[in-house]
């Protein structure tokens, strides 16, 4: 008899990384995918994982009014117990650091249901920066059965933390398989904006770089010395457009929209579906972010990033060349843009130090082992890795 692996995802990062693991395990003989919507972010989940052609199996109902961490928490957790005690599943999978993957991770621990933790073991060392997110995944790994760890590095981390080694399992990032697999469809755009942008660029032999800033830490003062910057790049180049999807929370926007809602190179967007990110991404000559998983996607494009923050726990792509931390300060986003965009620096296509499409597949294997299933493939099956393609 087949048995369940429940997929958690209540944001839209955490749909397009379990995505590729839902499709790997369609048609598996022991055991099949149940998509849990945890209702974090409606209408968001949906449209990442249409992109898949898949459609959440169950939905919860996390009413909301004060919008705090603990009134969400406390809400999920009843939600999930009922889930859980209904399906009795062989293991439940929950992605990254966000409040959902915590309720789903503790109430699965609390009726002994074994965690896997994809995307398990990235660090900054800080538990404000990101925050929650540090303290979240921090505490994730204690009660994890199964560390599914998308590099070396990831798995070292959980090394040092004293968590055996013999639970831990390196795959990849199955971000870089989702990323592959929209690109090779080549969907055409679905947002006017981009429609209208890719237009202008295609008449004007314009380069295009995006900016997404979404992360709390990077609201208010950080986010205006963001602008700041973003507006004296776009003077500076003539030949740039800039496109920012902004962060649906209406503080972050009004604050795009007031300081750069009427530069004629400047277009402003809602979030983009995810076919229309990724056509983004490879046309883009660089990339402004806060984004964890922007900064995962676009080595697979050549394309730099300028990583918006002090910290990253994807050092990986630093040390690769793929990516620069300069953080919220308007001078150092200048000196960097100025020189990727003087020197029109891409990166090597297809190269991607973060994993090479198979991540799936190696994260099967591994919950076939915690589920007591038969597997083929070694714990660490190794991928190619880029290292210093970039370096000044």
């Amino acid at each position: 008899m087949s048995k369940e692996v429940l997929l958690v995802a209540g944001t839209r990062p955490e749909a397009l990384k379990i995505a590729p693991v839902a499709i790997a395990l369609r048609g598996h003989p022991g055991l099949h995918p149940t998509i849990v919507h945890s209702g974090q972010h409606s209408g968001m989940v949906e449209q990442a994982l249409g992109a898949f052609d898949l459609v959440p199996d169950v939905r919860l109902d996390v009413p909301r009014s004060t919008g705090t961490q603990a009134e969400l928490v406390s809400r999920l957790l009843p939600e999930f117990d009922a889930v859980l005690e209904e399906r009795d599943p062989a293991v439940t999978l929950v992605q990254g650091d966000t409040t959902t993957t915590l309720a789903a991770a503790l109430a699965s621990y609390w009726r002994g249901i074994p965690v896997a933790h994809l995307e398990a073991g990235l660090r900054t060392g800080d538990l404000y920066g990101p925050f929650p997110e540090e303290g979240n995944r921090q505490m994730i790994s204690r009660i994890t059965s199964l560390h599914l760890a998308p590099t070396d590095d990831a798995a070292n981390a959980l090394n040092s933390e004293c968590l055996p080694d013999s639970h831990i399992v390196v795959t990849g990032n199955t971000v870089v398989d989702a990323v592959q697999r929209v690109a090779s469809a080549g969907l055409p755009a679905s947002s006017p904006d981009l429609v209208a942008l890719e237009r202008s660029l295609d008449v004007t032999g314009g380069r295009l770089m995006l900016v997404t800033v979404h992360r709390r830490e990077s609201w208010g003062r950080p986010l205006m010395r963001v602008l700041n910057a973003v507006r004296a790049i776009a003077d500076r180049h003539p030949d740039l457009h800039v496109l920012i999807p902004a962060h649906p929370n209406p503080g972050v926007r009004e604050q795009v929209v007031s300081h750069l809602g009427g530069h004629e190179r400047v277009v402003i967007t809602d979030p983009l579906d995810y076919p229309d990110l990724v056509r983004v991404l490879k046309r883009a000559a660089l990339v402004l972010t806060d984004s964890g998983g922007i900064q995962e996607e676009a080595p697979s494009f050549g394309v730099p990033v300028l990583v918006l923050r002090e910290t990253t726990e994807r050092m990986l792509a630093v040390d690769a060349g793929c990516a620069w931390l300069v953080g919220t300060d308007t001078t150092r986003i200048l000196a960097e843009a100025g020189w990727v965009l003087g020197s029109r620096l891409r990166l090597p296509l297809g190269r991607n130090p973060f994993g090479d499409g198979r991540a799936a597949v190696r994260v099967c294997s591994a919950l076939e082992r915690l589920a007591g299933l038969p597997t083929a493939l070694p714990r660490r099956e190794p991928y190619a890795t880029l290292v210093g393609v970039g370096s000044r």
